[in-house]
């Protein structure tokens, strides 16, 4: 990962930090080198990094990191506080968005927050001039397939994840999204 690399996964972390609760369960679903772990150790309680490209499960501060997909290869089925889905929707194929959806759900405390951010389909082609001068590496910028963030909603209110906040940021090249389990929710059965 490059540093331009870093800077947008730091910026996109910190837009997801101010809905996250100190003391907070998290999940991160496609969490890369867990960099929302150390960006934010003080306030998680634990956590749970998944993403396809690790390649042995480690530990880290407060949780531990391990390989796969989510939801089938999460070792822990505790419900979490929050789950960050940080620049991930725009890879997932449009055929399995609506099972994300409930599974996150379903993996959700009641009251628990989704948060996530997605680029603006504009995004790819600015990418690929920067990774073109070796600015970013562009982590898997062959899987973009021009996700447009106002579909955001429309997957995951079904699901029974209300809207709370959204917005935009880098100059309106990135959306974020919270999304919040009713309170009263029952946990569906894994």
């Amino acid at each position: 990962m490059r540093f331009g690399d870093r800077v947008l996964q730091r910026w996109r972390i910190a837009k997801a930090a101010r809905w996250i609760a100190n003391d907070s369960r998290l999940l991160d679903i496609g969490c890369a080198d867990g960099a929302i772990f150390a960006q934010l150790k003080s306030r998680i309680k634990a956590g749970v990094g998944i993403d396809p490209d690790i390649k042995q499960p480690f530990q880290i501060a407060h949780g531990h990191l391990v390989g796969g997909y989510f939801p089938q290869d999460l070792p822990d089925h505790e419900p979490f506080d929050v789950i960050t889905l940080l620049a991930v929707l725009e890879h997932i194929p449009t055929n399995v968005q609506a099972k994300l959806a409930a599974d996150c759900f379903r993996h959700l405390v009641p009251g628990g927050k989704l948060i996530i951010t997605v680029p603006s389909p504009n995004v790819d082609r600015i990418l690929a001039v920067l990774k073109r001068l070796r600015i970013v590496d562009g982590m898997s910028l062959d899987e973009h397939y021009g996700f447009r963030p106002s579909d955001t909603p429309k997957i995951f209110e079904p699901a029974g994840l209300r809207l709370i906040a959204k917005g935009q940021f880098q100059l309106g090249l990135n959306h974020w999204f919270v999304f919040q389990k009713a309170a009263h929710a029952a946990l569906a059965a894994a």
